[in-house]
């Protein structure tokens, strides 16, 4: 099945379980299966995000007749976001998701992906990062080149909302106040033209950032803001929606071009069923986690309530273009053109 010449990190992102989990004290295993991938990612086991990682290992399976196992390692066991996209890279993770903008560090372009207010609504997004459109193709051919990571399929996020201890209602509302973001340039400049000071912190330490006072503030869709309780550490919830995000599902290219076509096409099959069901149930817990928000406490402010979404959008949007127009913006009249 494999062809005789491998190279080290192929090995590495074969093996069932990382340098990385080995450091965290778990045993040396044994498998059946002709291929055992590991997954690694930031997200809770119970979050859509962490659930549809077991799916797809159950998928793959299935799909090869258990030639293919995948072992999954949720919570940042194997590193931050930053760590976990190098870590595919390197091949000592065979796959993980992450935000497009979480990818950048690997490949600048495809955090346009991540762009505030670039889509029209979740249809808009899921045709773009479908892993044969003309802007998802480009995308990824970039990002195999320059790190050997390849998009294997995408599904919906959520749309990211505003989480402070003070209302806010315009730009000028945030002045002075620390957001924190996620450490990429596309969500600094995001965070910066909703009116705050943005404060790189990553995922695993946003908890105790929030709770400590480091940062005020964050953004994130309702679904992870509930199931990750920020409820106990914010107080308001602002519907800013101001970026509809897909998350990316990556793999080791080395592992991919290791595995035989008809392995590759079972593996696809599976990311086509995983998406589809990530998204849609993504988008029914979003419509009852803002509910949910309500129900702990949380002061919910959207537009019935004085949120002024043409301000944020303006002064978002002349950020995005001052920084990243010249860079993107043949990237950014492609995703208007699938609108």
């Amino acid at each position: 099945m494999f062809e005789k010449r491998i190279s080290r990190r192929h090995m590495l992102a074969l093996s069932g379980v990382s340098a990385g989990a080995f450091a965290l004290g778990m045993p040396r295993m044994a498998f059946a299966a002709d291929v055992n991938f590991n997954y690694g990612h930031m997200n809770t086991p119970t979050s859509v995000m962490g659930q549809q990682a077991n799916w797809f290992a159950e998928e793959v399976a299935k799909n090869t007749g258990g030639k293919v196992a995948i072992q999954v390692f949720p919570s940042s066991q194997l590193g931050s976001i930053k760590e976990l996209a190098e870590g595919v890279s390197a091949g000592t993770i065979a796959l993980s998701h992450n935000t497009a903008g979480g990818l950048s560090s690997l490949y600048g372009p495809i955090a346009s992906l991540d762009t505030p207010y670039v889509y029209n609504d979740v249809e808009h997004l899921m045709r773009v990062v479908d892993a044969s459109s003309p802007v998802m193709k480009s995308l990824s051919e970039g990002l195999i080149e320059n790190a050997g990571v390849r998009v294997l399929y995408a599904f919906y996020f959520g749309a990211r909302q505003l989480t402070c201890n003070k209302a806010v209602k315009t730009p000028a509302d945030l002045a002075g106040v620390k957001i924190r973001a996620i450490p990429s340039p596309i969500y600094l400049t995001a965070v910066e033209g909703l009116g705050a000071v943005p404060v790189p912190v990553d995922w695993s330490e946003v908890p105790t950032a929030l709770a400590t006072g480091v940062v005020a503030g964050q953004e994130n869709p309702v679904t992870v803001i509930l199931d990750n309780k920020l409820y106990e550490v914010q107080s308001h919830l602002m519907l800013t929606a101001h970026i509809r995000a897909a998350e990316l599902v990556v793999i080791n290219e080395d592992a991919w071009q290791g595995l035989s076509s008809d392995l590759q096409e079972s593996i696809a099959a599976a990311a086509d069923t995983v998406r589809q069901r990530a998204t849609q149930a993504t988008l029914d817990l979003e419509a009852t986690s803002i509910k949910g928000l309500k129900d702990a406490g949380m002061t919910v402010i959207g537009p019935e309530q004085g949120l002024d979404l043409d301000a944020f959008r303006a002064s978002v949007s002349a950020n995005v273009k001052k920084n990243f127009g010249d860079k993107w913006g043949a990237i950014y009249k492609q995703i208007a053109d699938m609108a």
